[in-house]
């Protein structure tokens, strides 16, 4: 059975471009032209991946992203603006997986949405349970704990924190800790890293103090 894309997209022209593209691609879509329409068609469809334009009448993306966060954990990757960058942080700070900016390639779209795809579905070449102290990343079953108790993170920010648990001490620059949330041809900024990690301190609770910063450099994750 096809994986189900919902498109949010107020243009017409362009959630028609992306719908082919993706059709061609393999999966199912369905479009939602504003936030309200969001909402209606994730809870009835349940889809796979929400990939969500930020500028939407109505219920803009912020919102509609932090009403889904509330209830899931699909994967949402976000499409802004160039001028946008401040939205950009705060829809990670809130737990998308990804932005693409616009203007973009459609078939940069169709590439976000496969990797997003398959850091969700725990696709990895090398599955794995790693621990560090009282945190434990659990590569298979995309899943983390604190002291036994599951944390509400999303795939992004699991593989984020797999790959700082993979080498407990060890600092990982940003640039390192990007290219496990992507392939080549994802090119993303430092600063989704920064918001992934204060995204996950926030979650973390109790075992927030392992993930450190390292001024100038990158993020490191300490046994405790």
């Amino acid at each position: 059975m096809s994986e189900t894309i919902l498109i949010v997209e107020d243009e017409g022209r362009l959630a028609g471009i992306l719908q082919d593209y993706l059709r061609q691609a393999g999966y199912a879509t369905e479009w939602a032209k504003d936030g309200k329409r969001a909402l209606e068609l994730w809870r009835a469809v349940q889809p796979d991946l929400v990939l969500l334009d930020l500028m939407l009448p109505g219920i803009d993306g912020l919102e509609v992203t932090r009403l889904m966060r509330a209830q899931s954990s699909v994967p949402i990757i976000m499409v802004t603006a160039r001028d946008e960058e401040v939205d950009r942080l705060v829809g990670l700070g809130l737990g998308a997986d990804d932005y693409v900016v616009k203007p973009y390639s459609p078939r940069e779209v169709v590439a976000r949405v496969r990797a997003v795809l398959r850091r969700a579905s725990g696709a990895m070449t090398e599955a794995r349970v790693y621990r560090a102290g009282r945190l434990l990343v659990d590569l298979d079953g995309y899943r983390v704990t604190c002291q036994g108790h599951d944390v509400a993170a999303t795939a992004s920010e699991v593989q984020l924190l797999a790959e700082l648990a993979r080498r407990p001490g060890r600092v990982l620059r940003r640039e390192e800790l990007l290219s496990a949330l992507g392939d080549g041809e994802h090119v993303a900024e430092a600063r989704t890293v920064d918001a992934h990690v204060k995204n996950l301190r926030r979650k973390l609770g109790g075992c927030a103090g392992a993930l450190e910063t390292v001024r100038g450099v990158g993020y490191r994750l300490r046994e405790t």
